[in-house]
């Protein structure tokens, strides 16, 4: 019960923290207005009596009578807060004053300046004009109120405070279970199940929402999950009861072959047949029982994925060692709504897989947007990819849709992926490419660096229960998968390949018919991009450098140290194949080539440079962390025109690219001299 008190427990935080900073709020704008308020009144009030004061004190100025000013003055005692007051005349020197009882401080004798209020007095003063001639100042210092007027109010936003949130927490603590209760129940339940296998098992429905058809719809895979394997082992006691019966009839021909010589071919040939009606019943059973474990264990493979989310992400909420802001919160929740739904998709399938095998399974087919479901895989896959150590490389499909199903293609795309991710090696990677194969065709690549399979293991790859071709093999994995997607791939009028090469990896494909089409990488028009393009820029313009490098690392430094030459820029590329396509439509004047990129090593890029008359002739330099003699050598009869190698030496680097740079002007120079002769 540990992890529903802390999903309560943060639910509840969450909402007593944006209880407090609302009521903060509220309280802080009334106490601001109320203050300013009656500061406002206030001054306004002392002005008034100042102006008074001053109008009636106007004939004992004119008349030097300062004993009218001074019971002017003293009628200030029916206004308690005013502490004192004072009349100067026109030349800022004392006429009357006025203390109240408490006041202790003397008026000063000469007016210097204008008065100021501090944070016990509050001052006010008035000119005295008669007939446009300045008679004097009235001078008033009142009891400043405003420090605690603001202390009361403080002291009853405290009260409000407390007994809001007092109630919002009694509120949260009763509600938080109504939430969180339906979720745990299911975890808990499908954990139970995937350890114990007891299908039997079924996982209360709490509410009416969501989470209630994800319980009724986990309950009915798990009904028929129990009733195929009863079926399954109904069908082995049968069978074995079968195989009891026909030892018994083998057993009663040997006895009538001994006592009826004259029917010894006609038994013997009944006993042959008898004997591969056996072996025939025999692997029948053999084939059931591999049938139920291939299915079952199908079924740990397609739960595991979208479980994986939902119980990693779950961890990192109830783990206190693993602290989250309140946005990562609402992140993580996301994921595992997301998840939750496809773990929905996923049993709802499951109970279709009869109709896909009948072939009468319905597709809902309309636009799917590429960008949107490449995200959520992305957000499954990513975390089994770290968990060994595997970069998965994703393409920019901006504006790319497709005609499809959108629940069965990203089921398509996670079978895929964690194919590719399971049978990977330690720290290697997986790119997933997308490129426009026709006017309304987009076909969408998966290429790992695996083992690869030979030409046998490909030719059976799409039948029942193989594992790719791992039989013996430490991965887990069902034999299902690969059927379902290719069936899958076929109703959304698609189409599935693959290739491989052993020891290299494996390339997964599907096409599918587009609405939209990919949108270029590099906005340039391309009426610009004909064969002028391979000659160097005019003075004043930077030459083109292009970059294939698939360490994020090592391309940012490369990266810095170009940005510092305003004569240079630079294209980059993730890998062999992208850097092939970048380099036959902008014809770099020097390509730097990785030797060791996933899918496609730098040796076979500088092959395809070499063999295609477009790029044959631009310089290649090698930039590897290769850098033993024999590596350097092997590069160097390769075919590449410098081999640079890592830490980079940044003046060996700069002193290639210029060399390189006047080599190539030298010879466009030398080319037009001899086009102008001729």
């Amino acid at each position: 019960m540990t992890p529903l008190r802390s999903i309560r427990s943060k639910l509840v935080s969450a909402v007593m923290a944006t209880t407090l900073a609302a009521l903060l709020v509220s309280i802080a704008i009334i106490i601001g207005y109320d203050l300013r308020s009656y500061q406002r009144a206030l001054l306004i009030d002392l002005s008034t009596q100042a102006e008074l004061v001053g109008h009636m004190s106007s004939a004992a100025l004119t008349f030097d009578d300062p004993r009218l000013a001074n019971e002017n003055l003293a009628l200030l005692r029916t206004r308690p807060m005013v502490r004192a007051a004072a009349i100067y005349d026109a030349n800022g020197e004392l006429f009357a004053s006025y203390q109240g009882k408490d006041e202790t401080r003397a008026m000063p004798a000469q007016l210097s300046g204008t008065p100021r209020s501090d944070r016990d007095d509050l001052v006010v003063h008035h000119r005295i004009v008669e007939n446009g001639e300045t008679l004097g100042t009235v001078y008033l210092r009142a009891e400043n109120q405003l420090v605690a007027r603001t202390l009361d109010y403080l002291s009853i936003a405290l009260g409000v405070t407390l007994l809001a949130m007092g109630v919002a927490y009694l509120l949260m603590r009763r509600m938080g279970r109504v939430v969180t209760a339906p979720i745990v129940a299911l975890t808990e339940i499908a954990r139970d199940v995937v350890a114990t296998r007891d299908y039997s098992r079924r996982a209360p429905r709490i509410s009416d929402d969501e989470a209630g058809e994800l319980v009724d719809s986990f309950n009915a895979m798990l009904r028929e999950i129990e009733g195929r394997t009863r079926e399954l082992e109904t069908s082995s006691i049968q069978t074995a009861r079968e195989a009891a019966e026909r030892s018994r009839a083998q057993q009663e021909v040997m006895r009538l072959n001994e006592q009826l010589e004259q029917r010894v071919d006609e038994r013997t040939l009944q006993l042959a047949l008898a004997n591969a009606e056996l072996a025939n019943a025999i692997e029948e059973a053999r084939s059931a029982n591999q049938a139920k474990s291939a299915f079952l264990s199908s079924m740990s493979h397609e739960l595991r994925t979208p479980l994986n989310a939902i119980l990693g992400f779950a961890q990192i909420l109830t783990s206190d060692s693993l602290p989250s802001t309140l946005e990562q919160k609402k992140e993580f929740a996301n994921h595992i709504l997301k998840s939750g739904r496809h773990l929905l998709t996923l049993i709802n399938e499951i109970l279709d897989l009869a109709k896909v095998e009948s072939g009468t399974v319905t597709l809902s087919m309309e636009p799917v947007a590429l960008a949107d479901t490449l995200l959520e895989t992305r957000t499954m896959v990513e975390p089994i990819a770290a968990g060994r150590g595997v970069r998965v490389l994703y393409p920019d499909v901006t504006g790319a849709v497709v005609l499809a199903d959108r629940t069965r293609l990203k089921q398509v795309l996670l079978n895929l992926l964690s194919n590719a991710v399971k049978y990977n090696r330690e720290a290697g990677a997986v790119v997933l490419g997308c490129e426009q194969v026709g006017p309304s065709r987009i076909r969408l690549s998966v290429q790992d660096t695996g083992a690869g399979l030979d030409a046998e293991q490909v030719a059976s790859l799409f039948q029942p229960f193989n594992r790719l071709g791992q039989e013996g093999g430490q991965q887990e994995g069902t034999g299902i998968g690969l059927v379902v997607t290719k069936r899958l791939v076929e109703l959304m009028g698609g189409q599935i390949g693959v290739s491989s090469s052993p020891g290299v990896g494996s390339v997964f494909w599907i096409e599918l018919a587009t609405t939209a089409p990919l949108a270029p990488h590099v906005q340039e028009e391309e009426a610009q991009e004909t064969s002028e393009a391979a000659a160097l820029p005019g003075d004043g313009e930077p030459h083109l450098i292009l970059y294939v490098e698939d360490n994020p690392a090592n391309l940012r430094l490369v990266e810095e140290i170009i940005r510092f030459r305003t004569d240079l820029r630079l294209l980059s590329a993730l890998d062999g194949h992208v850097g092939l396509s970048l380099a036959r439509a902008h014809l770099p004047e020097i390509i730097l080539l990785d030797l060791n990129l996933p899918g496609m090593s730098g040796l076979e890029v500088l092959r395809q440079l070499r063999a295609d008359p477009a790029t044959a002739g631009i310089p290649v330099f090698a930039l590897s962390a290769n850098a033993m003699p024999r590596d350097i050598e092997r590069g160097r009869a390769a075919g590449f025109n410098r081999y640079l190698t890592k830490p980079i030496e940044i003046d060996k680097f700069t002193e290639a690219i210029n060399s390189t740079l006047a080599q190539l002007r030298t010879a466009q120079g030398g080319g037009a001299a001899a086009r102008k002769a001729e």
